[in-house]
């Protein structure tokens, strides 16, 4: 009785949160390493299904980087990175675009298999993600940075409660393909399709006061105190791009950006759901 109890309690702690969110787009950029533990997905994806039955409107960008790395290995393709970027040539670009859409229909048979509607997309279809060459000092090859996007098809999708998984691959008027940095295009998916919320979902709690104590965990902060922590160095490495495309989808009109970890069990639906959540949300 006690245990029946405590779930409704869950429940109605939740109510509020499910009909504030109710028919709201949420942007969940989904990838890296957290992707290697398959329990932790299937419960990342529970929790995306979940959103969808309880009436927001959550669409999914993946990633796939070290599946992409393995992929480079064996075909002894050198893997190299320049300020967190792949630098990736011709050969690469094929091999990038080729275990994208092997992660992404793995991803939407999953969903299927939870009871869930998607369906898989490349932005490099239909002018989804518009690229242009990402400007850098050295030569990054086919890396691109987003020009524009469209969201026809997305909007379709999302109107007829189906959850668009998207991986982030864009194509420039060249008619080439680029690799696109997965957090830039989820912030700038999120912008256009006016998100109220854009999560991303790493390896981390979230943003820490001391990046040496997981306990210094960071609930809540705006946009003006992330850059002071910027500032201070007290934000770097992995995390700094990560903030930038928080930061970015913020200033794009997205009401609210969260940072959580994806293993840790339900997260998503703790950090939406819950008076508290797990994770570090920021806003503008």
């Amino acid at each position: 009785m006690e245990e029946a109890i405590r779930k409704s309690e869950v429940l109605i702690e939740a109510l509020p949160y499910i009909s504030k969110f109710f028919e709201k787009v949420v942007v969940i950029k989904y990838g890296g390493s957290s992707m290697d533990d398959k329990e932790a997905q299937k419960r990342v994806l529970q929790d995306i299904v979940f959103m969808r039955c309880a009436g927001m409107k959550p669409v999914l960008v993946h990633g796939g980087g070290p599946e992409i790395s393995k992929r480079l290995e064996e075909e002894k393709i050198e893997v190299k990175f320049i300020n967190g970027l792949r630098v990736t040539c011709e050969r690469s670009m094929t091999i990038v675009d080729e275990v994208l859409w092997d992660i992404n229909k793995q991803l939407v048979a999953e969903i299927k298999a939870l009871g869930g509607e998607a369906f898989g997309l490349s932005g490099k279809e239909n002018s989804m993600i518009q690229t242009v060459p990402k400007q850098s000092e050295e030569n990054l090859g086919y890396v691109g940075s987003i020009d524009a996007i469209d969201t026809t098809i997305l909007q379709r999708l999302i109107d007829t409660d189906i959850i668009p998984v998207i991986c982030p691959v864009g194509k420039g008027k060249d008619n080439k393909l680029y690799n696109i940095n997965g957090d830039e295009a989820a912030s700038s998916i999120a912008m256009a399709l006016k998100a109220e919320k854009f999560v991303l979902m790493t390896n981390v709690r979230g943003v820490l006061r001391d990046k040496k104590d997981p306990a210094s965990l960071l609930h809540s902060l705006t946009a003006e105190a992330v850059e002071i922590l910027i500032k201070r160095g007290s934000i770097e490495g992995g995390m700094l791009p990560k903030v930038n495309a928080c930061l970015n989808a913020l200033k794009g009109g997205v009401r609210k950006a969260h940072i959580v970890e994806a293993s840790l069990p339900h997260a998503l639906l703790l950090e939406f759901f819950t008076d508290k959540g797990i994770g570090t949300e920021i806003v503008q």
